[in-house]
C-alpha cells in the first residue's frame, strides 16, 4: 500500500482527506491550522509539522490549495514538497491554478526525477465530501496509472487528459461554462420570478429541458431561499478562476465576451455587502442593474 501525503485540509481538501483514511489509505497529513488534522489522526492518519516531513514519508502528494501562490510556495517554495521529495515520488497539484504554473512545476519536478500530475477537481464541497469529484488530470500517463487507485478513493469520474498542463486546462473549460452558466441561470430564475411562475416547477421542467443544466440544479434552490452567505462556493473562487481564464485568453488573442461579462457581474456582486457570498448571489446584482434602470 502506498504511503499517501495530503496538504491542505481546507473546504475541498478535508472532504478528500477524510475519504482516503476512511478508504483505508496510510494517510499523512499537514496544514498550517494543526486543529484541523485532529480528526484525521482520530481516524487513523499520521500528522505532521512540516511539508518537509510528510514528503519525506509519502510516495504519492496530493496537494489542494486556495491561490496560485500558495501552490508555488507548496511546491517549489525552499522547505517545500520538491525541497524533500526522493526521485520516483508522485506529486499532485489539485489546486485551481494556471497552465504556466502547473508546467512551470512539471518542469522543476524533472529536475528531481519526481513525477508531477495536474490534477485539479470539479464537483464542490459536496462532491469531496461524497467521493463524487471528477479529477482531470495531466502528465505523465504511467505516473498516473499509479496514482489512479488513490484518485478513486476521492472521486467516480477519474480521466488522463494528456501532457503536463491539459488537467489545468480542462478545469479553466470547466470554469467557464460553470460561471456563464451561473449568470445564465440566475437571469432565468429572475425572468421566471417575474412572470409569476413557481420555481420548483421551473427546475422540475428545466431538469426534462433543453434549457437545464447543472448550474440550474444547484442555484435556482439557492435563489429561491436567498440563501446566499458563508457559501462554500464563494464568488472570490470563481473571481480568482475567471481572471485566470482572462489572462490566459489575452495570450492567446481569444476574445470570450460572456466570460468577460461574468467576470465584470461576479466582481460587482463581490463588492455587496454579503460575507461570503455564494456563486448564485449574482442574481441580486442582476436584479439590481434592474431597478437602477427603473429609477
Amino acid at each position: 500500500m502506498s504511503k499517501v501525503g495530503f496538504v491542505g485540509l481546507g473546504n475541498m481538501g478535508s472532504g478528500m482527506a477524510n475519504n482516503l483514511v476512511e478508504k483505508g489509505a496510510y494517510l499523512n497529513v499537514f496544514t498550517r491550522s494543526k486543529s484541523k488534522m485532529v480528526p484525521f489522526v482520530e481516524k487513523g492518519a499520521f500528522s505532521h509539522e512540516s511539508i518537509q516531513s510528510l514528503t519525506n514519508d509519502s510516495e504519492i502528494i496530493l496537494a489542494c490549495l486556495p491561490s496560485i501562490e500558495t501552490s508555488i510556495e507548496v511546491f517549489l517554495g525552499k522547505n517545500g514538497i520538491l525541497s524533500a521529495a526522493k526521485p520516483g515520488t508522485i506529486i499532485v497539484d489539485h489546486s485551481t491554478v494556471d497552465v504556466e504554473t502547473s508546467k512551470l512545476i512539471w518542469e522543476k519536478s524533472l529536475d528531481k526525477n519526481v513525477y508531477f500530475i495536474d490534477a485539479p477537481i470539479s464537483g464542490g464541497p459536496v462532491g469531496a465530501n461524497e467521493g463524487t469529484l471528477t479529477i482531470m488530470c495531466g502528465g505523465d500517463s504511467i505516473a498516473f496509472e499509479k496514482a489512479k487507485p488513490i484518485f478513486n478513493k476521492m472521486g467516480t469520474t477519474i480521466a488522463h487528459m494528456g501532457g503536463p498542463g491539459t488537467g489545468t486546462s480542462m478545469k479553466i473549460v470547466n470554469q467557464l461554462l460553470t460561471s456563464v452558466n451561473t449568470v445564465a441561470a440566475m437571469e432565468a430564475a429572475i425572468l421566471a420570478d417575474k412572470c409569476g411562475i413557481d420555481l420548483n416547477s421551473v427546475i422540475k421542467i428545466l431538469s426534462e429541458s433543453f434549457g437545464g443544466s447543472r448550474m440550474v440544479e444547484r442555484n435556482m434552490p439557492i435563489y429561491k431561499k436567498k440563501n446566499y452567505e458563508n457559501s462554500s462556493a464563494p464568488i472570490r473562487n470563481i473571481v480568482k478562476d475567471l481572471k485566470i481564464i482572462s489572462e490566459m485568453s489575452n495570450q492567446m488573442n481569444l476574445d470570450l465576451p460572456l466570460t468577460r461579462l461574468s467576470l465584470d457581474l461576479f466582481e460587482e456582486t463581490n463588492k455587496l455587502d454579503i460575507n461570503e457570498p455564494d456563486i448564485a448571489s449574482v442574481a441580486i446584482y442582476i436584479n439590481k442593474l434592474s431597478k437602477d434602470k427603473e429609477v
